[in-house]
Parts: structure tokens; sequence; C-alpha cells
């Protein structure tokens, strides 16, 4: 006979003379923990996840128009493009780390499709296009601190376009 077989047929002996009762206090534990992760793993939001899959492929898509910008305006846009894909990923990072401190993890990500550098018009359509994305998925939760973050996002997009529409 193992140990544990032993050990299990000593607890509930114990228990059937009633001089055990921490097996009842094990199983509540047990299942409060598996009710906190089902909570905490129930509350992973599909449109947080379009949201944040959408930014994170912002980042791949502004870096592949960056290296393609040619044309009038050219250093200005290249410009434009290079500090929204170094700035995005850490705003991105700190977005998708405190809302998976509070409701778990992610695990759906999805991908986009990237598109090569046409023209300027097509790059100033493709961030009016992610931040209205943006702004139909951020009420995916109703905590300020991430609703916060999604504005900074938001606030760096539309910093971007300025600079692309604007600056030569």
């Amino acid at each position: 006979m193992e140990k544990n077989d032993l050990t299990q047929k000593l607890y509930e002996e114990l228990y059937k003379r009633g001089l055990y009762e921490q097996e009842e206090d094990e199983e509540e534990e047990e299942e409060s923990d598996e009710e906190n992760e089902d909570e905490t793993e129930g509350n992973v939001s599909d449109d947080f996840c379009e949201l944040t899959c959408m930014i994170l492929h912002s980042r791949t898509q502004a870096h592949v128009f960056h290296l393609g910008v040619t044309g009038d305006g050219s250093y200005a846009t290249h410009k434009a493009l290079n500090d929204y894909y170094d700035g995005v990923i850490g705003l991105y990072d700190g977005l998708v780390e405190s809302y998976q401190g509070k409701y778990g993890i992610l695990k759906d990500f999805k991908t986009y499709k990237i598109d090569s550098f046409k023209n300027i018009k097509q790059v100033i359509s493709y961030f009016e296009n992610l931040v209205e994305s943006i702004e139909e998925n951020r009420d995916c939760c109703d905590d300020s601190y991430i609703q916060n973050q999604i504005d900074t996002v938001q606030e760096l997009i539309y910093s971007t376009l300025y600079k692309l529409k604007y600056l030569k």
C-alpha cells in the first residue's frame, strides 16, 4: 500500500469519527479557488482582445508603411510612422498587462493582413479606421485606468494623423 493511500484512509477514518473536519474546509477552499479562477478567466473580453490585437497589428503595419514611404513629404511621413511604432508598443504592453492583471490572460490573439505602402492617403485612412475601431471596442471594460490607457493610445494615433496630414 502506498503512502498516499494510507494517508487518505487515515483521513477518511478520522473524518468518520468526527475527529477531522479539515477535509470539508479543503474542499470548500478548492471550490472557492476554482470559482475565482473561473470568474477571472470568464471576464476576458472578446472586444478587449479585438481592440488590443488591432493595436498590436498597427505597430507592424506602421513599420511596413514607414519602410515603404516615397514621394512628397516622405521624410515627415517616414518620421511620423517611426514615432508611432516606437511609441505604441510600450502603451500596448501597459494596457494589456493592466487588463490581464485584473481579468486574466488573453489567449485568442488575431492577426490581420499587412499592406504595403501605396500612398499617404492609404496611411491616413488606415489610422482613421484604426482609431474608429478602437472607439467602437473600448467599452469592453469600465475600469477608468484601462480607459485612460486606451485614451493614451488614441492620443498617439491622433498625433500621428496630425503629422501625416499637415507636416511635410
